[in-house]
């Protein structure tokens, strides 16, 4: 990802949901003879890696995320997560989707890295919301912009109770506890629902989507993972809530977030609607008006971290992190898991007597950037990180018999299905553990061995959301009278 693009055309193509942004993105790069493509979510990034294979061939695609990597040899496209772009390929064509995530407080410094400094050798495309364009055009000499309109008309029409919700529905609820408790009611009076949410693994999700897309049941209770996407049919979308909890603390979804979510209503030329249901309290005129016509505040600020990293001591690596930044268009983002996770680190005598050469504070870096998936507590967190540091710094591997042990204890497919949902976030640690080239001796046994607990518990785990939420015979009943 060469950062000068003096000698390539930059272009923007900013617009609301549901816009095609992300199509013409795969159109542009398959025209190229390399290219890279950065998606927000590991689940995009996998439905884009799908639909390049039915195009060109699954010899000449790759796929990497933190949890897989699927390089051919001729891999000639490669489809990633943003933060999974590799830093120093140079491919002719680059895109990063959903840039305005850049002002994201959890995770916009990778995006506004990404927009800094990533660029392709003849083209580079960047894909989001119109909010961006004023901080685009500062910060990337030389970028051209292109609007993106919907083809359709957004509506708003106010509440609905969920018992009068139309066929093709998804209704968005902001929590676990959220989204079970309205498709648990979708079951007893529509006959079932399907459910998606970011934390499902890609097979998981595909499962529910499914059911939905082919009719087996008319509902989708989803959380904000449907913002972003390649499009599903959906007529109408319903909050139950306005607020979500954002890793840190409670807040109000901003006005394009929301937009971001009822803009899924409607497909290609096709009209869609929006509205709340349950305890969400009405969309005021303002704001149903301005989801509607796409209307919103610019971004003013994106979450910035210094990339020029001295890793020299540790404490030299924290100063360097927490650099600050006189570029009006810029914050420096709060502390992210991974810096908190180091700061753990470094209070450990046992750590500090590790950190001896400048690779020493690399390794330490490169674990503290294992994502925390299992979400317990920073401190249970930072404890597994200090083992793991502790194996690859005296052995230069993790042994093999303690991995399995990790990963036996969460092979087993039994048991409800938060037990179910609790595992498959387990066992993402040792996915991505075992896609770090040189942490074990056979990374692709350990890499089959994840993927395959994962698929496991992916299957048991649609079983039982489909077990819960689908009334088997209501659904069918239901089909066969609208078919009549």
């Amino acid at each position: 990802m060469p950062a000068d693009g003096r000698d390539g055309r930059i272009e923007a193509v900013l617009g609301p949901t549901n816009t095609g942004k992300t199509h013409y993105a795969i159109e542009r790069m398959l025209a190229h003879r390399s290219g890279i493509i950065g998606l927000p979510l590991r689940l995009l990034a996998r439905e884009v890696y799908d639909r390049v294979v039915a195009a060109r061939g699954a010899g000449v695609a790759a796929l990497v995320t933190g949890e897989e990597r699927i390089v051919p040899d001729s891999a000639r496209y490669w489809i990633c997560t943003v933060e999974a772009m590799p830093d120093a390929m140079a491919t002719d064509f680059l895109a990063v989707d959903e840039i305005q995530l850049c002002a994201d407080p959890e995770r916009g410094h990778v995006f506004t890295d990404r927009l800094l400094r990533a660029r392709g050798i003849l083209e580079t495309l960047f894909l989001g919301s119109d909010t961006m364009r004023s901080a685009i055009a500062a910060l990337v000499p030389g970028v051209v912009f292109q609007h993106r309109s919907r083809m359709s008309e957004l509506t708003h029409v106010g509440q609905k109770k969920l018992s009068r919700m139309p066929p093709r529905s998804a209704i968005v609820g902001f929590s676990v506890e959220n989204v079970y408790a309205i498709a648990e009611v979708l079951r007893r009076q529509k006959g079932g629902a399907a459910v998606v949410m970011g934390a499902l693994s890609p097979r998981t999700r595909n499962a529910q989507v499914d059911l939905y897309q082919n009719g087996e049941v008319d509902y989708l209770v989803a959380t904000d993972a449907i913002g972003m996407g390649l499009n599903l049919d959906i007529q109408h979308v319903a909050f139950s809530g306005l607020s979500k909890f954002d890793g840190r603390r409670m807040r109000t979804l901003q006005p394009n977030e929301l937009a971001q979510i009822a803009g899924r209503a409607g497909r290609h030329t096709q009209n869609g609607t929006f509205g709340v249901t349950g305890e969400a309290r009405p969309l005021s005129d303002d704001l149903a008006l301005a989801i509607t016509e796409n209307r919103f505040a610019p971004v003013k600020k994106l979450q910035w971290r210094n990339a020029r990293l001295d890793f020299g001591t540790a404490d030299r690596l924290v100063r360097s992190l927490e650099t600050q930044t006189d570029n009006e268009w810029l914050t420096r983002t709060r502390d992210s898991d991974d810096l908190l996770a180091l700061k753990g680190l470094m209070e450990s005598a046992e750590v500090r007597a590790r950190l001896r050469r400048p690779e020493d504070v690399r390794l330490l870096w490169d674990v503290c950037r294992i994502p925390d998936f299992r979400g317990i507590s920073q401190t249970e967190h930072t404890g597994l990180l200090e083992v793991i540091f502790g194996f690859l710094h005296d052995g230069g591997r993790i042994p093999a018999d303690w991995m399995d042990r990790q990963v036996r204890r969460i092979d087993r497919a039994d048991g409800d299905i938060d037990a179910l949902s609790k595992r498959l976030a387990y066992i993402r640690t040792w996915t991505y553990v075992a896609q770090r080239q040189g942490w074990l001796d056979d990374e692709s046994h350990w890499r089959e061995v994840t993927r395959a607990v994962e698929d496991r518990l992916s299957d048991a785990l649609h079983a039982g959301l489909t077990q819960r939420f689908v009334d088997r015979r209501t659904s069918v009943l239901l089909r066969r009278l609208k078919q009549k």
